[in-house]
């Protein structure tokens, strides 16, 4: 299994803990994303977003796979999001290995 580099796994957790939204570069464009489920799948470390804002292929907004390889300039940003969204697509589900997952809106943590 591939490892997630030690500093931006750490930003991610913290963002789908305090559903915080995120700026970063992703190919060379800047995006901000809702972060919603990370983990392993097709075999590289990646992070399924829901993308509200910044440089994209198609209409925003709009679910997005990122490599995490392929992500640089991460922050968290002060602004949250209310929780889970649903995918139309059920891409949710799946992952060979879910590291965390954001918990859907309305739900509190434990």
């Amino acid at each position: 299994m591939p490892m997630p580099d030690p500093n931006l796994d750490q930003l991610l957790r913290t963002a789908i803990e305090q559903t915080r939204l995120l700026r970063l570069r992703y190919r060379n464009k800047d995006r901000i994303v809702e972060p919603h489920d990370y983990g392993e799948h097709n075999g590289a470390i990646k992070l399924l977003t829901y993308q509200i804002g910044g440089s994209s292929s198609g209409p925003l907004p709009n679910w997005r796979w990122l490599e995490t390889s392929l992500i640089s300039d991460a922050e968290l940003l002060d602004q949250t999001f209310p929780g889970g969204r649903p995918t139309a697509s059920g891409k949710h589900h799946k992952w060979e290995t879910l590291f965390l997952r954001v918990k859907p809106a309305g739900k509190t943590k434990n």
